[in-house]
């Protein structure tokens, strides 16, 4: 091998080295600010979100809508849901099963379970405080969320999903 031969190997393995570490750097503050990943551990978000499901979530929305599926911390535990009320909303479980916000009967055509209160849960009606989200799981029999601890604050929320990859026969 001539000497510049052996040099010009030398700068393609530098230029290699440098663009694979330019690619990592990249991936961090992708995944690591950005976006992240959550395993959906159970099902309380079936039909729509499955167990084993990977999970891609966006970090940094400014806020939250109804509707949207989050991923949050709570008490040292990951939990999936979706966002059912808001800042200034008010909130209500009814003996009857029933969603009410702000006085009104939420209507949710893609849940197929009741929406039973829980007998430890929040005592209601509950005002929500500025920052503060109510989280429902889609499969409600059960669940744990905001019927179970409570209202969200927006630091306990890690991000709103806006991709799954579904795992079953992968």
């Amino acid at each position: 091998m001539t000497e510049t031969s052996r040099r010009a190997a030398l700068a393609d393995i530098r230029e290699f080295l440098f663009r694979a570490g330019a690619l990592a750097v990249l991936l961090v503050l992708l995944f690591g600010v950005v976006f992240g990943l959550a395993l959906q551990p159970d099902d309380t978000m079936h039909p729509h979100i499955k167990p084993g499901d990977l999970l891609l979530f966006y970090r940094l929305p400014r806020g939250y809508t109804a509707g949207e599926v989050v991923v949050l911390d709570k008490d040292g535990r990951r939990y999936t849901g979706r966002v059912a009320a808001r800042g200034g909303d008010t909130v209500e479980v009814t003996a009857a099963n029933s969603l009410v916000i702000n006085g009104s009967v939420v209507a949710e055509s893609d849940i197929y379970e009741p929406t039973p209160p829980y007998e430890d849960g929040p005592a209601y009606p509950l005002t929500l405080a500025e920052g503060e989200y109510f989280i429902l799981c889609d499969a409600r029999a059960g669940a744990r969320d905001s019927r179970w601890f409570g209202p969200v604050q927006t630091g306990e929320i890690q991000g709103r999903v806006i991709a799954i990859m579904r795992r079953n026969g992968i």
